[in-house]
């Protein structure tokens, strides 16, 4: 009986490497990959930034009176349009009136030209018409003083007639109501809040020791959760608090991006570029006992390198190991991926 069971063990044992060897071992790993590149990269850091607007006011009215509409909260106005109005009724009347008061006067002042040309003609043959004349002419010139300080009335009344429709001073949206329709307010109250989603720029300090390597024109690698992209410095302030060191940077980024309030990283250089082997960051493998990447052999098996990660940039990051410039390595599924494993590389 144990010869027999001995015997069913040594053929069972023959047939598994034929078995494994038909089975031809695990299929290749599907994985993306890029090549190691010779670039110049300069040390750097990543500061915290807020995206902010350009165009970011909290508008007021410019008259006194009781508020009558108010736009909703999240209304899309076009600069000049109203963003809120205040009654006008007692400022209808005071127009009215002075206008009035300017045909009155205009009114006079025609009479007393055509007075004037009347005596005018008397003048040189009736020397009492001559002192009339005097008369009249010294009246016409006072009825066209009053004329001029009537119509300056009536066109400050009508300035504050305009300035009772509170209008948007750029395109932009309302964000918030300051005031209540119905609430009376005066000249230099705050009424509406809106911003310019159109024009934007991100806000971020950095270290003085970067001064020296930023500057207008400078692009700057972002990123936050859920993208990345590059902002070009627009301004900074070239100095920094005392106590903190930091000066403030201040980068344009495209509005079809980005969103006021988003938090960003900025990768803010430090020190001078310098020539490197880079490859992207998905690239690293990093383990308890150091870094490494997967480069593709030339008999399409992915080969294990140990490389010592550098300084960063972006989405590259300088690497230094027996890589060499072209050499194609594994961004993407090197999780389970094994040193020999056969690969199938797959495009974007």
């Amino acid at each position: 009986m144990n010869v027999r069971v001995t015997k069913l063990l040594l053929c069972l044992l023959s047939f598994l490497p034929a078995a494994a060897a038909a089975q031809g071992g695990p299929p290749p790993a599907a994985v993306r990959v890029a090549e190691v590149q010779s670039t110049r990269l300069s040390p750097s850091i990543q500061v915290p930034g807020t995206v902010v607007s350009l165009n970011d006011a909290r508008i007021a009215a410019e008259v006194d009176g009781r508020l009558t509409w108010i736009a909703e909260v999240g209304a899309t106005v076009a600069a000049g349009e109203p963003v809120a109005r205040i009654d006008d009724a007692e400022l209808l009347l005071q127009r009215d009136e002075f206008r009035g008061v300017l045909a009155s006067q205009e009114s006079r002042r025609g009479f007393l030209e055509r007075e004037a040309e009347r005596l005018r003609r008397l003048a040189a043959e009736n020397n009492a018409a001559k002192n009339r004349l005097d008369e009249v002419e010294t009246d016409l010139q006072s009825a066209t003083g009053d004329i001029a300080v009537a119509r300056a009335r009536l066109g400050q009344i009508e300035l504050q007639l305009e300035r009772t429709r509170v209008r948007a001073p750029f395109d932009g949206i309302v964000t918030e109501r300051l005031r209540t329709p119905g609430e009376h307010t005066r000249a230099g109250d705050e009424v509406v809040r809106m911003l310019d989603p159109a024009n934007l720029e991100v806000v971020a300090r950095a270290p003085l020791s970067s001064l020296g390597f930023v500057e207008a024109g400078t692009e700057l690698q972002l990123h936050s959760q859920w993208h990345a992209g590059v902002g070009t410095v627009r301004a900074l302030v070239p100095f920094g608090d005392g106590r903190s060191h930091m000066f403030e940077l201040r980068l344009g980024v495209p509005s079809s991006a980005w969103r006021v309030g988003e938090n960003v990283r900025l990768s803010v250089p430090t020190g001078s570029p310098t020539e490197v082997l880079a490859v992207p960051r998905d690239a690293l493998v990093l383990r308890r006992e150091g870094a490494s990447l997967f480069r593709i052999a030339e008999d399409g098996t992915a080969e294990r390198i140990e490389v010592l990660p550098g300084v960063g940039a972006g989405d590259m990051v300088a690497v230094s190991g027996r890589i060499a410039p072209g050499d194609r390595v594994v961004i993407r599924g090197a999780e389970r991926l094994r040193a020999g494993q056969a690969v199938s590389i797959i495009s974007d």
